[in-house]
């Protein structure tokens, strides 16, 4: 049940972010756009209590419930990004919006940037591992909460993993290929000409 909760959770979030970008973008209802969006974290918070209560009567804690735990943990740190990241693709196609700003490619821009999302994964790995540490509080019995144990350690690995790539970047920072120096070139010679 839980696995199919969160699949349904999955789901309802990209229905409820089609809906609310079609009402503000193609319906001209920007308010109302705008309070779809703001429905997203109710599926969170009924994925948490419907895994509060099957807990609570008396499941065995196993890995759909890490599972649960690691899924809010990512919406809660990556739900606005991603919203945010697709409502600028959105306005650009639908509302002749300016594109969005792409994520910078080089150098300590990058480096930069991919430390921020380290940063988010840090946020979800700390939601989730409080959360798991609640259930195993909640459940009370350490010889069935193993599998709450595991997922806490899983989601501090991906930290840790997450971590290494990110600093690749500040360690070897990506330069820029011939052609985009090339054309970076150009763009500050002929600055310098205006």
């Amino acid at each position: 049940m839980i696995v199919t909760l969160i699949i349904v959770c999955e789901v309802g979030f990209w229905v409820l972010l089609a809906a609310g970008l079609a009402l503000r973008y193609l319906a001209g209802m920007p308010r109302l756009g705008a309070a779809v969006l703001l429905l997203e974290p109710l599926l969170e918070i009924v994925l948490l209590a419907v895994t509060a209560v099957d807990l609570k009567n008396g499941a065995e804690p196993d890995w759909k419930h890490g599972l649960a735990a690691l899924y809010i943990g990512y919406t809660v740190a990556y739900g606005h990004y991603t919203v945010k990241w697709i409502d600028g693709h959105a306005a650009h196609r639908l509302a002749g919006a300016p594109p969005p700003p792409k994520p910078p490619r080089h150098g300590t821009a990058r480096a930069r940037h991919e430390a921020r999302l380290w940063l988010r994964t840090v946020l979800a790995a700390a939601v989730a591992v409080a959360l798991l540490q609640l259930a195993i509080w909640y459940v009370d019995d350490a010889s069935s909460t193993g599998p709450l144990t595991d997922w806490q350690l899983s989601a501090l690995r991906l930290v840790g993993i997450h971590g290494v790539i990110a600093l690749t970047y500040t360690i070897w920072p990506k330069k820029p290929g011939a052609a985009e120096a090339a054309a970076g070139t150009e763009r500050s010679s002929s600055m310098t000409k205006n």
